[in-house]
């Protein structure tokens, strides 16, 4: 019965060291390997064995990218003013050879670093060039934080400043002087709105006389053409009025001459013609010396009819 537990328990340690032999390694992982307390070998994904007892497994590395965020570090600027910063850093392991042999405490040391590191970039910086200068602190931190780790197996991808803290009384002046821009932006823009109006308004009105302008001329361009066109159908009625009376008066002496008149008719046609203009609004008359004595005969005449109807009575 004795002998039956001792083989039982033979074969469980047996099964249990082979058990122990056999290694998986998943994805995304690295496993050191040591034989006697010497590296040997660095497992990658998939199934391994290793001899008992002798080789071991110095480190299982996890081969993706890590990110670490440091506490906030008190830093001083160029012109004396201490603020917290804090940090935050991705790395990933890319020799695992390097990460387990390199350094005994690889996080501690990044922080150290970085802090280090991050007081040296800062103490070159005044306060102003630190709150504005965040791409360019954090691309020299990566640089000088991916080359110090180059021999401890791990690469530096990124490094952000997550956090700038400043005194409070330097936190009170800069609200401050962020209130006091605003008040001026705002001033400076209610100034050029004004500014914007009263050029409009100017603008508007200096249109509208231009407008009034140019519709005064259109009306008095219009005026004068009307003006124009009544004094052209005027002289032409006139025109077609004396050429009627000519007309007229041609035809009167084309029916005096064939109806045989003698110069006598004439004469006293003359003496109806000046007739007529004597009602006119002429101040002088000039009357040719031919018809002058016939007019004087006339007169005469006139008297002598006018007498005799006197003496018959």
């Amino acid at each position: 019965m004795g002998g039956v537990i001792v083989l039982l328990v033979v074969i469980v340690l047996v099964l249990w060291v082979l058990a122990s032999c056999i290694r998986i390694v998943p994805q995304a992982y690295a496993v050191v390997l040591e034989r006697l307390g010497a590296y040997k070998a660095t497992w990658s994904t998939g199934i391994h064995f290793k001899v008992p007892f002798i080789e071991r497994v110095a480190r299982r590395v996890n081969l993706k990218e890590q990110v670490v965020d440091f506490p906030p570090q008190p830093v001083i600027t160029k012109d004396n003013v201490t603020m917290q910063i804090d940090t935050v850093v991705f790395f990933q392991i890319t020799d695992p050879k390097l990460y387990a042999y390199g350094v005994e405490n690889p996080i501690m040391a990044i922080e150290n670093l970085s802090a280090t590191t991050l007081r040296n970039i800062i103490g070159d910086m005044e306060l102003d060039e630190t709150l504005t200068s965040r791409e360019v602190i954090n691309t020299r931190m990566r640089a000088s934080l991916d080359e110090a780790t180059d021999p401890w197996g791990i690469k530096v991808n990124r490094v952000e400043l997550k956090n700038i803290i400043p005194p409070a009384a330097i936190q009170d002046a800069m609200e401050k002087q962020m209130k006091a821009e605003r008040e001026r932006r705002e001033a400076i823009l209610k100034a050029e709105g004004e500014k914007r109006s009263t050029i409009l308004v100017a603008e508007g009105k200096k249109q509208s006389a231009i407008l009034d302008a140019e519709a005064e001329k259109q009306a008095a361009i219009l005026h004068a053409e009307a003006q124009k066109e009544r004094m052209i159908k005027e002289a032409e009625g006139q025109a077609q009025a004396v050429l009627k009376v000519q007309q007229a008066t041609a035809e009167g002496l084309r029916m005096i001459k064939e109806a045989g008149a003698d110069e006598s008719v004439l004469t006293l046609k003359s003496l109806e013609a000046l007739t007529k203009v004597a009602d006119g609004k002429a101040t002088k008359i000039i009357i040719p010396s031919e018809i002058q004595g016939i007019a004087g005969l006339a007169t005469s005449l006139k008297e002598i009819m006018t007498d005799k109807p006197a003496e018959q009575k």
